[in-house]
């Protein structure tokens, strides 16, 4: 059995596509949404919690949104694609999460409400 918390960020940030013909090749800003999800076993829970809720934001607000949050995405990416971005963070949180004996199992980032990317670790691979 698996147990898993979730907890969910928003920031702001602007961007533009270099690699990309089309309308988002021109400046202009998103208000993301992020959520970060890790799993572990139940054994491994600690006076009821897997992790507290503000560890996880702790976490999340130290290693990806003092970074991200009201920054040019350019500056950090060459090419700021919400997948680019996304996986940066996943891999930036992965061996902080499993420092503690937990899984990073997901990172969703939204665009828009209507548009994101997932990043789920691959278990056959390790990740």
């Amino acid at each position: 059995m698996n147990v898993c918390v979730t907890k969910a960020f928003t920031f702001d940030a602007a961007h533009n596509l270099t690699n990309y013909k089309g309308k988002c090749e021109a400046l202009h800003g998103h208000t993301y949404r992020l959520e970060v999800t890790v799993c572990g076993t139940p054994n491994e829970l600690e006076n009821g919690l897997l992790m507290d809720f503000g560890d996880l934001k702790d976490l999340v607000n130290k290693e990806v949104l003092s970074k991200l949050d009201h920054s040019y995405l350019n500056d950090h990416f060459e090419q700021p694609s919400t997948e680019l971005v996304a996986m940066w963070v996943f891999e930036t949180l992965k061996p902080h999460v499993e420092k503690l004996g937990l899984v990073l199992t997901s990172v969703k980032l939204f665009e828009t409400a209507t548009s994101w990317v997932e990043i789920k670790a691959d278990a056959s691979r390790g990740d």
